[in-house]
């Protein structure tokens, strides 16, 4: 593709394309194949099956080579809650109007047929295990599952123990009356000692009882790790040499960014073991660079364990299966840790189909395609009507023909300030294309514009380097890019 795409090319990928449901490719798909609807949280793009050397994850390079591996795959927020708002109704998050860790999709939009609800309409037993929403117990959805979802209440795990954010059910570390402990832990247990160790366990007793109903499935299976705190069993620790992971790729932010685009990672000072201002001490930072590749390799040794009972159960022949995170993470690029930037390692999120009849499998497409896909593919592979208000694209002619060409941009939003009070003061809309990424801040509400963005990106370049917004030279792509944007 062009480095200079022409303005009507980009322009034709905000509207949104509407494939006929239920076409019948080149794939040879049962008829109302089961979902297992596998979510991760904060995981990285940058797994075994996307090219990195250092990240070992069998089991999702297992089913990468089975199925269709999107590289270059978008989340349309950088935060939990609006993006698996987001994702499972498969609205932007300006057209839900949530935008932060409070709000309820149902408040603004209660009518709406979630994801798992249009699957339970048409037929489908749609349960939940783990997190899948926001995991209080304000953000439950129960019209979307058949029956209440288990495993998914982050309020059940702190009850007992102390640690509000590591939804771990061995806590050693921990100090009664504590929201949080140590960023990292390392303990010689058994995998369900911890949250994500149980969750496949039930996926895993789910699948089975569920083998033995006549109707189809759709399981949603959601694992913690590795988000914050990176806490795994020693064994997965012991996995990676420490010395191997202490570098920092891009340690500085990109030169010319504004001062909004970036923050000074809240959420990981917010552990006992951080300092709460000032830089990350190079031991803590190799530390934490190893607990997360640890987590990492802890939670696809969890999705592992469900493909493998998946496979015994003989359902691998009848069910698709979606693997995403709900945004990826920091660690310590640009400065940063955590999300909540419009940054191309926040934004950038592993997506993997594998299915039955696959024509392609072992392939990867670097089509640009956001999250919010999801909702029509599925439906699309399914079989199932088109869902109204739906404002994604079935991703089946990639699947179908992975080299195919577009769509030619991918967009996300983040706020400043975050986190915010009643409203943001600005929010930053990004575009995705297959050479720039930019990014335009404007006045909530308004579009007054307050900052932009502009960097460099080909190929699978995943760090920005150099804002390129104030360079005259630049001024034409800038307009086409901003003409991309919402209203």
């Amino acid at each position: 593709m062009s480095c200079k795409p022409s303005l009507s090319l980009l322009v034709s990928v905000f509207i949104i394309v509407t494939a006929p449901i239920g076409l019948r490719g080149a794939s040879a798909l049962p008829a109302r194949p089961n979902v297992l609807f596998i979510a991760t949280d904060d995981l990285r793009t940058d797994l075994g099956c996307y090219g990195d050397p250092l990240a070992i994850t069998p089991h999702l390079d297992q089913l990468a080579a089975r199925g269709t591996v999107f590289k270059r795959a978008y989340s349309q927020i950088a935060v939990c809650n609006p993006s698996r708002a987001s994702v499972l109704t498969g609205r932007r998050p300006d057209s839900l109007r949530v935008w932060d860790l409070n709000t309820h999709f149902r408040k603004n939009v209660p009518d709406v047929v979630t994801l798992p609800q249009h699957f339970k309409a048409h037929g489908y037993q749609s349960e939940a295990v783990g997190k899948i929403y926001h995991d209080p117990p304000k953000f439950r959805d129960a019209p979307s599952w058949s029956v209440p979802a288990q495993l998914d209440d982050t309020e059940a795990v702190r009850g007992k123990y102390a640690h509000a954010d590591n939804l771990r059910i061995y806590q050693p570390n921990g100090r009664p009356g504590q929201e949080k402990a140590a960023a990292t832990e390392a303990a010689e247990v058994p995998d369900n000692a911890y949250i994500d160790g149980r969750v496949a366990d039930l996926a895993i007793a789910r699948l089975r009882a569920l083998a033995a109903q006549p109707s189809p499935f759709f399981l949603a299976v959601g694992f913690r790790r590795p988000h914050l705190p990176f806490s795994a069993p020693q064994r997965f620790w012991d996995l990676y040499d420490p010395a191997k992971l202490k570098t920092v790729p891009h340690p500085e932010p990109p030169r010319g960014a504004p001062a909004l685009a970036l923050h000074d990672s809240p959420e990981l000072r917010g552990y006992t073991d951080m300092p709460k201002l000032g830089p990350i001490s190079p031991d803590q930072v190799a530390t934490l660079r190893h607990g997360y590749y640890a987590a990492t390799s802890f939670s696809d040794a969890q999705i592992g364990r469900v493909l493998s009972a998946l496979r015994e159960q003989g359902l691998e022949k009848n069910t698709i299966v979606v693997v995403w995170s709900d945004h990826g993470y920091h660690l310590g690029e640009h400065g940063l840790w955590s999300k909540t930037t419009n940054y191309e390692v926040d934004t950038r999120v592993p997506l993997i189909f594998a299915y039955p009849g696959h024509p392609h499998p072992g392939t990867t497409t670097s089509a640009l395609v956001e999250l919010l896909d999801l909702y029509p593919t599925l439906a699309d592979l399914c079989g199932l009507p088109a869902p109204a208000g739906v404002e994604g694209r079935s991703l089946r002619p990639w699947l179908e023909s992975p080299g195919r060409t577009g769509p030619a941009a991918a967009f996300s939003q983040f706020s400043r300030p975050w986190p915010y009070g009643d409203q943001p003061a600005a929010m930053g809309y990004a575009v995705r294309t297959a050479s720039y990424r930019f990014i335009e801040w404007r006045r909530f509400g308004t579009r007054d514009v307050v900052a932009r963005e502009l960097y460099a990106l080909d190929g699978d370049e995943l760090f920005e380097t150099e804002n390129l917004a104030e360079r005259p030279a630049e001024a034409g792509r800038i307009r086409e890019l901003a003409a991309l944007l919402p209203p």
